[in-house]
């Protein structure tokens, strides 16, 4: 496999993640155990049914938890632990066969890939459960769901369409960072809150 398709399955894959993480988990390993391509190093673990099947049911889980207003943006702030590590590990494993160095590279452009679209994510729906219909949380989670699955299958038979998606994505992203910054900041305020405990105050 050539370095262009390397790239394309490390930081490909990486992005979609911190859109929709297990339908990417789902459409790789299915495009592997169904011989439509072979992954690159340590990706080709994909192809286990127990991996896809988890993937699958996870992605069939946040499908309808997406579209719920202020439950997605629940759903996010929980995921901003999940999906980043996770881009960055997609990354490392896609490059396994690469030199050292290109992997801890790929490793850190895998994992600030995953944390930008994930908080580009979050700030939109913080954005549109402002509204009081729920057809714009709709309407942006099939979008979502969409690139996702799109995104992934095009990291596989396209590395330099999606390559070129995510240059496209990062100079929009450098545009709406301040805002970005600021949600992300607020999501991890919101898991800090729920797992804080709060001493009882006694009365005198």
């Amino acid at each position: 496999m050539g370095i262009i398709s390397i790239i394309g399955l490390a930081l490909g894959p990486a992005w979609t993640s911190g859109i929709n993480l297990y339908a990417t988990v789902a459409v790789l390993g299915l495009v592997q155990k169904l011989g439509w391509a072979r992954l690159p190093g340590g990706l080709a673990v994909l192809d286990n049914w127990v991996i896809i099947g988890v993937g699958a049911g996870l992605f069939c889980i946040e499908f309808f938890a997406d579209k719920i207003p202020y439950v997605d943006s629940i759903w996010d702030a929980i995921h901003t632990f999940i999906r980043v590590p996770a881009g960055a590990v997609l990354a490392f494993a896609a490059t396994t066969e690469l030199n050292p160095v290109v992997q801890v590279i790929a490793v850190l452009l895998g994992g600030g890939l995953a944390l930008s679209s994930h908080g580009t994510k979050s700030a939109l729906r913080a954005t549109a459960n402002l509204s009081p219909e729920p057809v714009s949380n709709w309407i942006l989670s099939l979008i979502e769901d969409f690139i996702a699955i799109a995104g992934s299958l095009l990291a596989v038979f396209a590395p330099i369409l999606i390559l070129i998606a995510i240059s496209i994505f990062l100079l929009i992203f450098a545009w709406i960072l301040p805002k970005v910054v600021r949600r992300i900041k607020r999501m991890i305020g919101t898991v800090a809150g729920l797992f804080r405990r709060r001493p009882a105050v006694g009365r005198a």
